[in-house]
């Protein structure tokens, strides 16, 4: 067994589990029917396409920084522009940061590391409006997925890194991992409808899903920044220039 690492990072992530009509909601953290869906994209699968070999990788991810909740209020028109579509409210998370595993068959997540990093439809981290920041694979390792997890340096901004360490430079956070049966639990176990049997629309169907949540310490990178690294000053350039005129 290997493990295939995934940052998961960007302007805005959206993970919906309940999303129903008007509401469109967003989990805290990325889903597993999200990841899946994506690993899909990047090798070219569409959604009538079968995707029982994805299903039985195990997934895993670290909360490196939760990032915020925002709310879009959304309205829309018929392409003709002369009927109203109903009003809605689409939740999104900004400025988070995940570190996803995927653990199972060294051959398979090979294919998908090569996948993810030469996508053949565009990979998006939720919806279609969340781009993902570079690099999202980071590759390979030869682990279980909880150590996987825990041994990866802190993916966090270094501005987050500086707030939130507990100590010099280690931070607990927190990792949510598919429960296996036979598996000694060591944390608290909850359920959500996030297996996707299928994704073709005509007959989406989900299959419930069991997490065990940990938490785990971490390092921050070897070349983690001094608090006084950051000296940018976004107005300089404006003040210089106000200057000159």
């Amino acid at each position: 067994m290997a493990v295939l690492l995934l940052r998961l990072a960007g302007p805005m992530q959206a993970w919906g589990v309940k999303s129903r009509f008007t509401v469109r909601a967003t989990e805290l953290a990325p889903t597993k029917s999200g990841v899946i869906g994506m690993l899909a994209s990047a090798v070219g699968r569409r959604r009538t396409d079968p995707i029982e070999d994805l299903l039985k990788l195990r997934f895993g991810v670290r909360k490196d920084q939760p990032g915020t909740v925002i709310r879009d209020f959304h309205t829309a028109r018929s392409l003709d522009g002369k009927d109203s579509m109903p009003l809605s409210e689409r939740y999104y998370l900004t400025d988070a940061v995940f570190l996803a595993g995927i653990e199972g068959d060294y051959a398979l997540l090979q294919g998908l590391d090569e996948a993810v990093k030469h996508p053949v439809f565009p990979l998006y981290l939720g919806r279609r409006s969340c781009p993902p920041t570079q690099p999202v694979s980071l590759g390979l390792r030869d682990a279980p997925l909880y150590d996987a997890l825990k041994e990866e340096p802190w993916l966090a901004s270094p501005w987050f890194r500086r707030r939130r360490r507990d100590s010099a430079f280690n931070a607990e956070l927190l990792l949510d991992r598919d429960a296996v049966p036979d598996d000694a639990h060591t944390g608290a176990l909850r359920g959500s409808r996030d297996v996707p049997m299928s994704f073709d629309p005509r007959r989406r169907e989900y299959g419930f899903r069991q997490v065990e949540r940990l938490e785990v310490q971490v390092t921050a990178p070897a070349d983690e920044p001094s608090s006084s690294a950051d000296t940018h000053d976004p107005m300089a350039d404006v003040e210089e220039a106000a200057q000159c005129s």
